[in-house]
């Protein structure tokens, strides 16, 4: 990917935007979120960029890093310009945001990578405004959870093929990393996870449980060493560790839905490999049962883990009293 454009490269673009959306309306009074570029500068939208030219002031995750943005776009703000609204003061920041939309003032947020709201500060920001009775706008843009979702390629050979389920982070201490990892294991749907360089490899080791189902890796995305690979879930640690660079970077990951044929529906199983399963689990516990029905039929572990669940589940609500 080439490197990416300067400043002087978005004048056209600044012209542009205000041509393309300077007709529409922008109440004030208004919260803008905008979604900003994960990585390449080039796809902020036209509307973003008018609308930044636009508000009076723009709250963001972090002030140094969005006055570089906008530097970069070619739009310039004073430091009076910028409200800091973060992950640490965000409940007590939107209090401020508010009394000037309440005065109104248009007000922008931006996060530093992506749309704000998603795994990145803003939703108490929204909750909060929206609460006091004002109006939130939403910019669509740049997100790492659907451009990776976009070039995973999930297969419609089932009822599950075009759902997935958004997992953010995981959890850092390991013990909760393996038992949330665990649950995604037994999730039919895709399911999209976001990591940091320094968590991935520990990421990895635990995401080895779901074993051959496919995962699709995506590193650095939009910028200039990006990289999208889809491997076996169980080989995500070996590919990681093949090239010191594939350690480097921001990722977000698509574990991939669970064959039509090894979903929990009963019927989408052997009926030996069931049957295993069923005596094995009235004497042992569910992970032990699902290893050893694993060995004995040859079914996928992950498909088995995921019937002992659905028939857990379905054993605890049948022993609920009823209603008098």
């Amino acid at each position: 990917m080439n490197a990416l454009p300067s400043a002087a490269s978005f004048g056209a673009a600044l012209q542009a935007a205000r041509e393309a959306a300077g007709s529409q309306d922008y109440p004030a009074g208004a919260l803008y979120i905008v979604a900003t570029p994960i990585g390449n500068r080039a796809d902020i939208t036209l509307r973003a960029l008018h609308v930044l030219q636009l508000v009076d002031a723009i709250a963001c995750e972090d002030t140094r890093h969005t006055q570089q943005l906008l530097r970069a776009l070619g739009l310039e703000r004073g430091a009076a310009q910028l409200i800091a609204v973060h992950q640490h003061n965000e409940s007590s920041a939107a209090q401020g945001v508010i009394e000037r939309l309440q005065r109104g003032e248009r007000i922008a947020y931006v996060s530093d990578a992506g749309t704000p709201g998603v795994s990145d500060p803003g939703a108490r920001l929204v909750d909060a405004v929206r609460e006091a009775g004002l109006r939130v706008l939403p910019l669509p843009g740049a997100s790492s959870v659907t451009t990776l979702v976009s070039a995973a390629g999930l297969r419609a050979d089932g009822p599950q093929s075009s759902a997935f389920v958004f997992a953010g982070f995981a959890p850092a201490k390991s013990g909760e990393r393996d038992a949330f990892v665990q649950a995604l294991a037994a999730e039919a749907r895709a399911v999209v996870l976001l990591e940091a360089p320094h968590r991935i490899e520990a990421l990895a080791q635990s995401l080895a449980a779901a074993g051959a189902r496919r995962l699709t890796i995506g590193r650095e995305l939009t910028k200039q060493f990006e990289e999208i690979a889809t491997v076996p879930a169980q080989d995500f640690a070996a590919w990681l560790a093949a090239s010191a660079q594939r350690r480097r970077g921001e990722f977000a990951l698509v574990l991939h839905p669970l064959p039509a044929a090894a979903g929990a529906d009963d019927g989408g199983m052997d009926a030996q490999a069931q049957r295993v399963l069923r005596l094995l689990l009235a004497e042992l516990p569910t992970k032990s049962a699902v290893r050893l029905a694993a060995e004995i039929s040859g079914a996928s572990r992950n498909a088995l883990y995921a019937l002992a669940l659905q028939w857990r589940a379905q054993d605890e609500g049948a022993q609920e009293p009823e209603d008098a």
